[in-house]
């Protein structure tokens, strides 16, 4: 059996290894290594993919974050709600740019946004709302925005783990995710669904103002050389990682179906353990699967990890700290009573491995050695 990872990057390489190599090459013979021809070329291709009018690529996803955040005019003081189970990235541009970070529970079976603590959150100082679709499926977008749309507020799609993921409004209209809040971003990590190799981000929006002014963000607050319209930051996607991207693009729809197939076999071999929550996924998304997340209610999760790793099969716990008990983002008005169900997740998640490049002989063996500890 080949060696099982958490994410099989050489494996996927190897598939696309021709292609890959000869857009570097051409960005090297170029030498037009910021803002080349190919980060527009990657630009228009995923506006295409995204049915989007604007994507601003950048240099990660937590300066995209960052930058939609600026872009909106949100000042010091302005509340921003988010949840409190997810990566420190989407607190923590909050409080880098001075902004109050207002973090709420999540649902127990989709471990997005509960959509009550969101409305229970909001204030007078609120000013904008960031949803994170976890794991690969959407958050209740039609709710938040009519939330959004009740108190006038901006709604920021954190995209990181989602990208190619749909979601189906009532109506039957179908956006894919990260297009549907006022801005929404993304990180291509190299482990993300699409991945670069370094560090890369994106920025989408319809609002052609908005576009234009994150824009001159990623790039000085420049529109012409040397001419400073705005405050920025210096965030531009490199053209080999652009280069990159371009070759993977066309193959994002294959990567989220060799993850849910793999879902699928996971989901299969655990559902009659007691044990083993299985992901749940909503009637209005698909799911990508940028994790595979359990959970383990008979307390025996910590032992299941270290079994695991016991047997060679890598594993990992996202997230083993709620954000409102991390030592940068304490704040007294928390209650504990307000984060039971964050505070039950972070003693019972679990991922397994999962990636485009998983085969049968693998999940074989990570699911029966999960049941053999569990049974």
């Amino acid at each position: 059996m080949k060696k099982i990872q958490m994410v099989d990057l050489q494996s996927q390489y190897q598939k696309i290894k021709d292609v890959v190599n000869t857009s570097i090459e051409e960005v090297l013979n170029s030498s037009a290594y910021i803002n080349g021809p190919y980060v527009k070329e990657f630009q228009a291709d995923l506006e295409k993919y995204l049915d989007v009018k604007h994507v601003i690529p950048c240099a990660n996803g937590t300066d995209a974050l960052q930058i939609a955040m600026m872009g909106l005019g949100l000042k010091p003081g302005d509340e921003v709600i988010t949840v409190d189970f997810t990566f420190a990235a989407t607190v923590e541009v909050i409080g880098l740019l001075q902004l109050t970070p207002i973090l709420v529970d999540v649902e127990i079976d989709t471990f997005n946004i509960n959509i009550e603590a969101l409305r229970k959150a909001i204030t007078p100082k609120t000013k904008a709302i960031v949803p994170v679709h976890l794991f690969g499926q959407c958050a209740n977008m039609e709710a938040i925005l009519e939330v959004a749309k009740e108190h006038n507020l901006f709604v920021i799609e954190d995209n990181a783990q989602a990208i190619g993921a749909n979601y189906t409004f009532a109506d039957g209209t179908v956006k894919k995710a990260g297009t549907i809040g006022h801005v929404g971003t993304t990180s291509f990590f190299p482990s993300k669904n699409l991945g670069c190799y370094g560090d890369g981000g994106a920025i989408f929006t319809n609002d052609d103002e908005l576009a234009h002014t994150l824009r001159g963000i990623v790039n000085h607050g420049m529109y012409k050389r040397y001419y400073h319209d705005v405050v920025g930051v210096n965030s531009r996607l490199d053209s080999i990682q652009a280069a990159i991207l371009k070759a993977k693009l066309p193959n994002l729809d294959n990567y989220c179906e060799a993850r849910r197939k793999a879902a699928e076999f996971y989901s299969n071999a655990f559902k009659n353990n007691e044990n083993i929550v299985t992901p749940v996924i909503s009637a209005f998304t698909t799911h990508v699967f940028h994790q595979y997340t359990l959970r383990i209610t008979n307390g025996k999760r910590n032992e299941l990890h270290q079994h695991l790793l016991d047997n060679n099969i890598p594993n990992a716990i996202y997230y083993p700290v709620p954000l409102h008990a991390q030592k940068a983002y304490k704040d007294e008005r928390y209650n504990e009573d307000n984060f039971k169900v964050t505070n039950q997740l972070i003693d019972e998640v679990i991922s397994l491995p999962m990636h485009t490049e998983l085969d049968t002989e693998q999940l074989e063996f990570i699911s029966q050695t999960v049941l053999n500890f569990l049974n």
